[in-house]
């Protein structure tokens, strides 16, 4: 971290820091972004709280049905090849 990086702020009597308004628009953090606050050894670290949880393939493999016949592989080439064209030509 470089000194011009370099911000002491104060802790508050309730435990509360302001972080200024400098860091939180390098880090594109707008009022309401939730922050995971990590203690290790070397101080303590924000993180922006993501958005969704982290997954794993087999925790949402089935999440949309299909009902139907099942497709044959040269059936999803042609789909998958239909919207590329499409978006290719639509963008």
């Amino acid at each position: 971290m470089s000194e011009d990086s370099r911000i002491t702020i104060t802790v508050s009597t309730k435990g509360r820091i302001v972080l200024p308004k400098s860091i939180c628009r390098a880090q594109d953090w707008k009022a309401g972004t939730r922050l995971l606050v990590e203690n290790g050894p070397d101080g303590v670290l924000l993180r922006v709280v993501p958005h969704f949880p982290e997954t794993r393939p087999e925790q949402v493999f089935g999440c949309l049905s299909y009902e139907g016949e099942a497709k044959s592989v040269a059936e999803m080439d042609a789909g998958i090849m239909a919207e590329a064209t499409r978006s290719r030509f639509n963008n």
